[in-house]
């Protein structure tokens, strides 16, 4: 691999990773106020919302997906996404992203002011079929006008992949799958992808093997790695994206989430994790480990349970 020009032995978790030192910087999209909260199953005071995420807007975060647009008949926990948004204390800087599934909740995101919208497929039929009731070219024929109308408006638009690896109705995805729904998602103006690992059931040889088939048809600098931590191997699984030259990587703070529509599937890898690993890395993520702890404390308090993060759950001590 050409970006490999010095690399270093790093034992973790009992096996040898391979680790670029080049890199300087990761950009953390941080999920967790709406793939984190979205399945909770006790409604969330939006003001409780608000705070969580003017919390995470102090810790030095460059991207927090705030919330997003789609029907509370299916979502509940997002049905006050306009007063989240507008509750917020939009700081210069930091992008503030919101899902949308159609025209309709893209509207919705326009009027609030979003500057960044996401959409949703996935590369398995099963889990498209299951998750949204439509093939996975039926959805890629649904969201096509939904970018082009954000685009016309320079709204940026970040596409999700899920199931990128394995589906719980499907069995194993294939990578060529993955790199088909890619293509076609860049072509129509996505800025970036998010691959993830939707019931974590990767590892580091079929993530690889993945990544290895999307980079043929999608530069790293336009993908974003996003990991589930149902087996335990989302940090693995985020070294082999970044040796692979992604340098963004979506994480969940205290590691709040899950998948209502995988059985057993935990929440995405935690924030705090992700950042105590890259830092001991050595790579710059510009953020405050005290501060995302606090933050990631505050939420788990709320909801009556401890952090989803080990080193959430060790340090809160001492700070």
């Amino acid at each position: 691999m050409d970006h490999l020009r010095k690399i270093t032995k790093i034992p973790f978790n009992n096996v040898l990773l391979l680790f670029s030192r080049n890199k300087s910087f990761i950009k953390i999209v941080e999920v967790g106020p709406r793939d984190g909260l979205q399945n909770e199953p006790t409604l969330i005071p939006s003001n409780i919302k608000i705070n969580l995420i003017d919390q995470l807007s102090e810790t030095g975060l460059k991207a927090i997906e705030v919330t997003s647009f789609v029907s509370p008949k299916w979502v509940p926990q997002m049905a006050d996404n306009t007063e989240v948004f507008r509750g917020i204390n939009r700081k210069v800087g930091i992008s503030y992203p919101v899902l949308v599934p159609n025209m309709k909740g893209l509207e919705s995101a326009i009027s609030v002011g979003a500057k960044e919208v996401a959409v949703f497929l996935s590369a398995s039929e099963g889990f498209s079929k299951k998750n949204i009731n439509c093939t996975v070219q039926d959805s890629l024929d649904r969201v096509k006008p939904v970018i082009q109308e954000a685009n016309k408006r320079n709204i940026h638009v970040r596409g999700y992949i899920s199931c990128v690896v394995g589906c719980p109705y499907d069995g194993a995805v294939s990578p060529a799958s993955v790199s088909k729904v890619a293509q076609s998602l860049l072509s129509m103006g996505c800025y970036e992808l998010s691959l993830g690992d939707t019931i974590g059931i990767g590892t580091k040889n079929t993530i690889e093997a993945m990544l290895r088939d999307v980079l043929t048809v999608c530069p790293a600098d336009k993908l974003a790695i996003h990991c589930h931590e149902t087996y335990g191997q989302a940090l693995v699984n985020i070294c082999t994206a970044l040796d692979k030259g992604i340098n963004v990587v979506d994480s969940s703070v205290a590691g709040l989430g899950g998948c209502p529509y995988a059985n057993g599937a935990t929440g995405n890898v935690a924030t705090e994790d992700l950042v105590y690993m890259l830092h001991g890395l050595g790579v710059e993520t510009g953020v405050s480990l005290k501060k995302l702890i606090k933050a990631g404390r505050f939420i788990s308090d709320f909801l009556g349970k401890p952090p989803q993060s080990r080193v959430n759950n060790v340090l809160i001590s001492k700070i």
